[in-house]
């Protein structure tokens, strides 16, 4: 039994005014401009949200999106304004008494109109996609070339559009569905915004030994402009694979809840749990191990460890 686990956020309470709670996170009006996004550490599996939350991961999604984000600079726009808990409390003092609760999990943002579509890029084949393609050989429809096999890396990488779920799975769209939504212009940019971003976190992770396999974006409308919103290549939103261990054919351990999700299996083969809320009660192993893959994610990625970011120090540089 693992003991001692670092105390972690299930759900916050702020003098702001509450936007909207999320799977994972919390978000409240600055002003008319500005959001802060607080990113807390809630795990969900199978669209149940767990009862204990995973130490560090709320630390990871921000710093990991910020540290990305830097890296992007000039590229893409986006909606970041800082993540650095010291700044934003300095422009937001009402969350001075909660700096420490906040440190490394918070990001101060500008407002957008989000666009409804999870722009997704996917370079290898797998989950949802791959059973489609099991069962007919398309994607959303779509027909694919014959003879793939699980895991297989896609060349060039297809951008596969999504509905945006408020709750349960996101659906797999035609390309057609968001030309009807939101124009053939619109579609054309969000695609090129996307795989641009994927692009760069693909070149930029395998040196690091991880290979994304695929991933989801969120856009939207400001002044004209579409902005990069929301997580940006973590864990949550993408398939982080080792590359060393990398073998088309299977499936592939990932950098996420994957411990959570295994664990979850067992219980519910066992007919301990249902697959319905609420979840069994989580293993400290579980909730350590499960944080571990997140910690790991952010490490390989960035060079700096995890505590530095959860105690609110934004990583810049690698």
């Amino acid at each position: 039994m693992i003991t001692g686990l670092p105390p972690a956020m299930i759900e916050t309470s702020l003098p702001l005014p509450l936007v909207r709670r999320g799977k994972v996170r919390d978000v409240y009006a600055v002003d008319d401009d500005r959001l802060l996004l607080v990113t807390t550490d809630r795990i969900s599996a199978f669209d149940v949200v767990m009862k204990e939350a995973i130490p560090y991961k709320g630390a990871v999604l921000t710093q990991l999106t910020a540290w990305w984000l830097s890296q992007l600079s000039g590229a893409v726009e986006h909606h970041l304004l800082s993540a650095d808990t010291d700044e934003i409390v300095r422009e937001v003092p009402a969350l001075a008494p909660f700096h420490e609760a906040l440190a490394g999990r918070t990001m101060l943002c500008l407002r957008a109109d989000v666009i409804p579509i999870e722009c997704v890029i996917r370079g290898y084949i797998t989950g949802s996609a791959w059973k489609e393609y099991q069962a007919h050989g398309t994607l959303a429809g779509e027909a694919l070339v014959v003879g793939l096999r699980e895991s297989d890396r896609l060349d060039p990488p297809m951008f596969s559009p999504a509905t945006k779920a408020e709750t349960g799975h996101d659906e797999n769209i035609p390309i057609s569905s968001v030309i009807a939504s939101v124009g053939s212009d619109t579609a054309a940019t969000l695609e090129r915004l996307a795989r641009t971003v994927y692009e760069f976190g693909r070149v930029t992770a395998e040196p690091r030994g991880i290979i994304v396999a695929d991933t989801k974006f969120e856009f939207g409308w400001r002044d004209g402009r579409l902005l990069l919103i929301d997580e940006v290549l973590t864990p949550d939103s993408s398939r982080f694979w080792p590359a060393a261990s990398y073998t088309p054919g299977q499936g592939q351990p990932s950098f996420d809840k994957q411990p959570l999700r295994d664990w979850l299996e067992v219980e519910r083969r066992a007919g301990r749990w249902n697959g319905e809320a609420p979840a069994p009660t989580l293993p400290d192993e579980v909730i350590w191990a499960t944080s571990h893959r997140y910690r790991d994610a952010f490490t390989r990625l960035t060079g700096a460890p995890m505590e530095l970011a959860h105690l609110g120090r934004s990583v810049d540089t690698v």
